[in-house]
């Protein structure tokens, strides 16, 4: 079950520093990682996820790969995260079975939520909620969404893009199932005290 702080991995090359932000992050309490890299070669994104999945292991967290399919059944990942145009459902369900977790990116677009949930994906997401620094040009994802999505799907709905510790609050009340937060947890100065406090807003909600 997709739940509480979905922590996404930065672009980071030095896979030390990764793995130290990422330890830290699991100790702060997230809920899943999905590693992702836009930096990375192959040959590095897979030297990086088969280092931090382990850790995920060791807390009991899902990790889950960004776009890579071939990556998440090389390491036996928990699932695979896909975008839009990254393939078809359907068959990627197929490809890793009904036992891994399987993601998808649906932006602002309800009728891609529809035929995601369709296609047998274990949660969407929608975004960007908030201005991005990750993606400056996303479409912007209305927060009426979460609503609809939880009167009307069975699924998790993940919020994405420009989420912070205050304006996370916001989609959490929408109807968000998660939140998922890059920089926000990272970049901070203090990256377990940022994911306990991203945490914590879900205990509020309780």
């Amino acid at each position: 079950m997709i739940k509480g702080l979905y922590a996404i991995t930065p672009d980071e090359t030095n896979t030390e520093l990764l793995l130290t932000k990422v330890a830290l992050a699991l100790q702060g309490g997230i809920s899943v990682l999905q590693y992702r890299n836009k930096l990375a070669d192959y040959p590095l994104q897979t030297q990086q996820a088969r280092a931090i999945l382990p850790l995920c292991r060791q807390y009991r967290v899902p990790f889950i790969i960004n776009d890579s399919v071939k990556l998440c059944l090389t390491l036996d990942a928990d699932g695979v995260h896909i975008g839009a145009d990254d393939g078809n459902l359907a068959e990627i369900r197929s490809k890793i079975g009904k036992g891994k977790l399987l993601g998808a990116s649906c932006y602002n677009r309800w009728d891609l939520a529809l035929a995601a949930a369709k296609a047998g994906v274990d949660y969407v997401a929608f975004g960007a909620c908030f201005a991005s620094s990750t993606k400056p040009n996303a479409p912007v994802a209305d927060l009426s969404l979460f609503e609809l999505a939880k009167a009307q799907l069975s699924i998790p709905v993940v919020a994405i893009g420009g989420i912070n510790l205050a304006n996370a609050g916001q989609a959490i009340a929408a109807g968000a199932s998660s939140v998922a937060v890059i920089h926000a947890i990272f970049n901070a100065d203090d990256v377990k005290l940022s994911a306990q406090k991203f945490t914590q807003l879900f205990s509020n909600q309780a």
